[in-house]
């Protein structure tokens, strides 16, 4: 087995985490979530949210895989001498894997999107965007091929390693993702019409707060900061000793924030410009945004082509720093657990993961009757996700950080042995033991419909 990797520089830390965190759920889900739950009103909230719960909850991931500096199943067994906290680990595996295969399918549909948007295939009127749409989807193979075409992509990443792999490529896609980012906020903020997309997303009105968005919130916060998938903990082992979790945390939460509200600055004044509502839900990448993109800058045809094509390059990078997250996890386990060199635990991920892209690309397109428990493949493995996995797994990190691990490793962990941000050290123990779980909870309750 080969030696375990590191991350070889503070900025390759931080540019491979937050890539981790930020994808389609800042670019696709964001937007639409914040559309369906009054625009600004729902931001202020998710900032909230982001600093209540996401930096503590990525801060306890961290303490659990810097200490450790092993797998995500392995780092929960090693602090809790070998009582079953060590499954803690294996769920966020689980998940990730899950989510992996899942989430390929629509990264597939993102790099089909851009192949032909590139063609100049996505020209026409509303309905025939939506006809294009339906009968990509519903094909037996298109949607499967460039899915599975997506994990062998991240494979090949994963496959080289941390610092040669996954640093390096998040270095290049990072900031490529940004600059694509900025020209498409001022090319959309610079539509007739726009102002009002961005008084939308930046001027709230208290009117439409209410409890359901609060939650909605908080469970956007959650998962887009990758919490509760073993992600972070497994990443965090490999930080050096004198990284500075505070700051790391504080550094990815900022720019993953900034992420998402740039991606509010392309949608909505995009689609105020034309008149086109954008509380689409899931189908606004994918039927709304190509008729909006070209009806913006009809005027100039030109234009709107490099801006669609722009817009899914943004998303395929966007897509592509998070299945490489999802990918190492379950990697990093394969390698140390079985002995085996990292090329071969990478093939066993990709395949187990390519053939859930199957399944759940089929249950939402060629075969709609594959499914359990009454729902789509794809669908089933969201919700199950979604709705109990991920809050599970990051209410029980934030328990075993708060309650479990002795003190003095938390302290130790937190400030660096005593160095540095020695004056978060109670606030961060307040935050995981009651704020954090309290707040998961009310997700978990929500997502299941019980409040």
């Amino acid at each position: 087995m080969s030696e375990r990797g590191s991350f070889g520089s503070k900025i390759g830390i931080v540019l491979a985490t937050a890539g981790s965190a930020v994808g389609l759920g800042n670019i696709w889900r964001f937007p639409y979530m914040t559309g369906q739950n009054g625009g600004a009103a729902f931001l202020l909230i998710y900032i909230v949210c982001i600093f209540l719960l996401g930096i503590p909850g990525m801060v306890s991931e961290f303490i659990v895989g810097r200490h450790a500096q092993t797998n995500a199943a392995r780092a929960y067994d090693l602090l809790s001498k070998g009582r079953p906290w060590k499954w803690v680990g294996y769920l966020g595996i689980l998940t990730s894997t899950i989510i992996l295969g899942f989430y390929a399918v629509v990264a597939g549909w993102c790099l089909q999107y851009l192949f032909a948007s590139l063609a100049g295939q996505l020209n026409g009127d509303a309905q025939y965007v939506t006809n294009y749409f339906a009968d990509f989807s519903s094909d037996a193979l298109k949607p499967v091929v460039w899915g599975i075409a997506f994990i062998v992509l991240t494979h090949f990443v994963v496959a080289r390693g941390v610092q040669r792999g996954i640093e390096r490529v998040s270095k290049w896609l990072m900031p490529i993702l940004l600059i694509l980012l900025m020209v498409l906020v001022v090319a959309s903020c610079l539509l007739p019409g726009a102002l009002d997309g961005v008084r939308f997303l930046l001027y709230p009105d208290f009117s439409k707060l209410a409890s359901r968005v609060l939650l909605e919130a908080l469970g956007q916060a959650f998962f887009s900061l990758s919490l509760g998938t073993a992600c972070l903990c497994t990443y965090a082992s490999y930080f050096s000793k004198d990284t500075n979790i505070l700051h790391s945390a504080s550094q990815i939460a900022i720019l993953d924030t900034m992420i998402a509200i740039c991606s509010g600055l392309v949608i909505f004044p995009a689609a105020a410009s034309v008149g086109i509502s954008a509380d689409s839900g899931p189908s606004l990448i994918f039927i709304t945004l190509p008729n909006v993109f070209q009806q913006a800058f009809d005027t100039v045809p030109a234009i709107g082509y490099v801006v669609g094509v722009m817009f899914y390059a943004l998303l395929v990078f966007a897509a592509l720093t998070s299945t490489i997250s999802m990918h190492e996890i379950g990697t990093a386990f394969f390698t140390e657990e079985l002995q085996r060199p990292r090329r071969y635990s990478a093939w066993i991920v990709t395949v187990v993961a390519s053939l859930i892209c199957l399944f759940c690309a089929w249950s939402v397109g060629a075969y709609p009757d594959l499914g359990l428990m009454n729902l789509p493949v794809m669908d089933f493995c969201d919700q199950l996700t979604a709705n109990v996995m991920l809050p599970l797994g990051g209410m029980l990190a934030c328990l075993f950080v708060g309650w479990y691990i002795p003190r003095q490793v938390v302290f130790d962990e937190l400030t660096n042995g005593g160095t540095v941000n020695v004056w978060f050290f109670r606030i961060f123990l307040l935050a995981v033991r009651y704020i954090c779980p309290v707040c998961i909870l009310m997700i978990f309750l929500h997502q299941l419909g019980v409040i």
